[in-house]
């Protein structure tokens, strides 16, 4: 794992699932050099876990930010140690 490798743990709150939203991140993902996952909170919002350079994350959030934006309310976001343990990007059920 190279030494300026980052983590963020995000909530986004609003009208976040039903919509797509995890097949959404998912793809976004794809254009990006991150790894981690996405998934439904029972309280309805959606977590992503993601890991990669921090600017790489940073694209990855405002793309999906772009994409999405109109059913987010809200977002919540914590750095964390990241780990190194994801092979891509998934979503989680």
């Amino acid at each position: 794992m190279a030494a300026d490798q980052q983590r963020r743990e995000v909530f986004f709150s609003g009208h976040v699932q039903g919509v797509g939203f995890r097949y959404t991140t998912q793809r976004v993902a794809g254009r990006h050099d991150v790894t981690g996952f996405v998934r439904n909170m029972p309280d309805g919002r959606v977590q992503v876990v993601v890991e990669g350079q921090r600017p790489e994350i940073e694209r990855f959030l405002d793309d999906l930010s772009r994409t999405m934006g109109g059913y987010i309310h809200k977002t919540t976001i914590q750095e964390e140690k990241p780990t190194g343990r994801f092979n891509g990007f998934s979503i989680r059920y």
